[in-house]
């Protein structure tokens, strides 16, 4: 029976020689109609982080792991190693090795069996990419067929890529960069000559060498390779020695799942590969501070963390729970885009576009008194009331009624806008904007609330927040670079937490949202902002929850371990105007207008004017108010002590200003125009 198996072997191999030297042009013709299959596979989709290093993968159709992998992200040795056991005249053959075909035909005849295989490695990508058997003659024949028009179309190179792609590695693993992801843990970039020879060993028989059911199989024949290699000069004997030492593995190991609701998202929009730009060694230990974190506290309660570099707005880590896995705290909703209440986060808007406006300084002093706005009564979260106080310090204390005292000067509808300026994509439950979204009366997801902040950092300039590697950001100005300055300095002044120690170095500022929904804390320091929510994902209240105590604490730890150096907020620009109340203009000392004063106009320029500069100024026309005047541009005092309702302003240009005229009585106007 054997010598009749070997003598069918020796026939084949006869009449494929035959065949070969039967007529060039006819064998020629023979392999040029040999139709290929298809040689373009799918491979799992891949995120990877801004250095390039893999984030996270997916399976293919039927769960298979297939990856993408070029020649430059493989060991040299792999290489060496399985060239030297499957196929060494790999480089001299067209596709198949005569000499090892004939020898093996020899063999078998004389031994009555298969001694030695004569497949090329060319041969087995001919059967990877059929799916065809390697025991039927006839399917040999045809590998050979397919293996020399393979050769005719394909270089060496692109004939190793695919079989690196295609290999089989034993269960739903196939190709070499998942094979050594899943059985080492490790890309194949840099392997020891342990791990080499493994790789090389598995799609020989990956089944019955499948690490995780039969390791005392892998590692033998792991350790076959290793010594051949040393007999063929590839390796030394005591690496080969060493290698065997080696422990071989015995389990799978997990493909990374880094920023799982950032990578999803991205492949969501388009399957295939993405660069984002976070940071994978900031992102894995930021998800272990959150895990840790939240260890302990109520199941149900989820966590979300944004960070980015607030000169470029690269997101450099998003998370969106602190377990993608968890059932309880519904783990797998990113709470990172949902929409919730922002608590007093908004705040700091609020004051400073009413710092833009001329409206208050931060040394203004402002009542904290009952305020009845139409049918709107707002009350202090303590329900206290702190009298007069500078507006620095009811920002501080993120006190209620001063701050819609400021909106409702500032105008609803105009605090919308600054969010939208910022990037924001507010939700509003009603339709029409009013003195409660000071309060957090409205939809914002904590990306938004990141977004906006990253002005404050940026000095008023809006810099779009962006996770994918190449996008380009549309920069737009929130507020001027004095107010935002300003916001930075009285908010940098709040006590931070027991365990942080870095006071003056991070500007923050907590919020709770209605009914303890929501927990917030956002901030930034010299580098980074940062924003982190805590709460249901459900809405369900949760008692005792505080921005203060629950978030901020995490904000402290997030922006310390991303910051390098000491990342100090910067100094004041030049215009910012740096005074006690009593050093201030008459109508900034107060906030709000003084009984009976005449409504202040300004009936020239327009708003939106286009004006020629002029050496003398631009002419201020003032109807109505109570002089004297004040004049500001972007924030910065251009002239006070004004008495006359027509002036000159002193405005630089050319360019785009913003100026504020205030009264005596506490009223302002302000006009945007364009000098030219």
């Amino acid at each position: 029976m054997r010598r009749e198996r070997g003598s069918r072997l020796l026939i084949v191999v006869a009449l494929f020689l035959a065949v070969l030297a039967g007529g060039r042009d006819q064998f020629d013709a023979f392999i040029d109609a040999t139709r290929l299959p298809v040689l373009v596979h799918e491979t799992s989709s891949e995120v990877r982080d801004r250095n390039g290093q893999l984030l996270r993968a997916y399976t293919i159709e039927d769960g298979l792991w297939r990856m993408s992998v070029t020649a430059d992200q493989v060991d040299p040795l792999f290489f060496k190693m399985l060239i030297a056991y499957e196929d060494k005249r790999f480089h001299e053959h067209r596709g198949v090795d005569a000499i090892a075909t004939a020898r093996a035909g020899l063999q078998a005849v004389r031994h009555g069996k298969i001694v030695s295989g004569a497949s090329t490695l060319t041969m087995q990508v001919a059967r990877l990419l059929e799916d065809g058997t390697t025991g039927q003659w006839g399917g040999k024949f045809r590998q050979m067929r397919l293996a020399l028009a393979l050769e005719r179309h394909l270089s060496k190179q692109e004939i190793l890529s695919i079989y690196l792609k295609l290999a089989p590695y034993g269960g739903n693993v196939e190709g070499l960069r998942a094979a050594s992801l899943i059985w080492l843990g490790k890309e194949p970039k840099r392997l020891t000559p342990a791990q080499a020879a493994l790789l090389v060993a598995l799609p020989q028989a990956p089944e019955s060498r499948r690490p995780d059911r039969r390791a005392e199989e892998a590692r033998r024949a792991r350790d076959r390779v290793l010594d051949r290699m040393a007999r063929a000069g590839v390796i030394s004997e005591q690496d080969a020695l060493a290698g065997k030492t080696d422990p071989a593995p015995f389990g799978r190991h997990a493909m990374p799942q880094i920023a799982p609701h950032l990578t999803d998202r991205a492949v969501a929009q388009r399957p295939g590969a993405h660069d984002l730009t976070v940071d994978r060694d900031l992102q894995r230990n930021l998800e272990q501070l959150l895990a840790r974190y939240m260890k302990g506290r109520d199941p149900r309660l989820s966590v979300a963390l944004v960070l980015a570099d607030h000169e470029t707005g690269a997101v450099l880590s998003s998370i969106g729970s602190a377990s993608y896995s968890a059932t309880a705290g519904q783990g797998f909703v990113d709470m990172t885009t949902a929409l919730r209440s922002p608590g007093s986060t908004l705040k700091p808007l609020v004051y400073g576009l009413a710092f833009d406006r001329g409206l208050a300084h931060p040394e203004t002093l402002i009542l904290d008194t009952p305020a009845q706005f139409g049918g709107y009564a707002p009350q202090n979260f303590d329900g206290q009331f702190r009298g007069e106080l500078s507006v620095r310090r009811a920002l501080q204390l993120s006190l209620n009624i001063p701050v819609v005292r400021l909106t409702e000067a500032v105008g609803p509808a105009h605090l919308m806008a600054g969010m939208k300026r910022a990037g924001m994509k507010p939700k509003l439950q009603g339709g029409t904007p009013g003195l409660a979204l000071a309060l957090g009366g409205l939809g914002v997801s904590l990306e938004d609330m990141v977004q906006l902040y990253t002005a404050f950092a940026r000095g008023g300039e809006a810099a779009e927040l962006h996770w994918k590697q190449g996008e380009t950001t549309q920069n737009g100005r929130v507020l001027s670079r004095a107010s935002s300055w300003q916001l930075g300095h009285v908010l940098s002044a709040i006590a931070p937490p027991p365990s942080a120690g870095a006071a003056g170095r991070v500007a923050y500022k907590t919020g709770t949202s209605y009914g303890h929904r929501d927990a917030w804390a956002l901030g930034w320091d010299g580098q980074h902002v940062a924003g982190v929510w805590i709460g249901r994902p459900d809405g369900t209240p949760v008692p005792g929850a505080f921005g203060g105590d629950l978030a901020a604490p995490l904000l402290f730890e997030a922006l310390g371990r991303a910051r390098s150096g000491t990342a100090l907020l910067p100094p004041p620009p030049p215009e910012t105007l740096l005074v006690s109340n009593a050093q201030l203009p008459k109508p900034l000392q107060r906030f709000g207008p003084r009984a009976g004063a005449k409504t202040l106009q300004v009936t020239f320029p327009p708003d939106g004017a286009r004006l020629s500069s002029a050496e003398a100024g631009v002419p201020i026309k003032l109807r109505g108010g109570t002089p004297p005047y004040t004049v500001l541009a972007d924030g910065a005092v251009l002239a006070n002590g004004l008495r006359q309702s027509e002036f000159l302003a002193p405005v630089d240009g050319p360019g785009f200003s913003t100026l504020s005229i205030l009264d005596s009585a506490g009223q302002s106007q302000r006009v945007s125009i364009e000098m030219r």
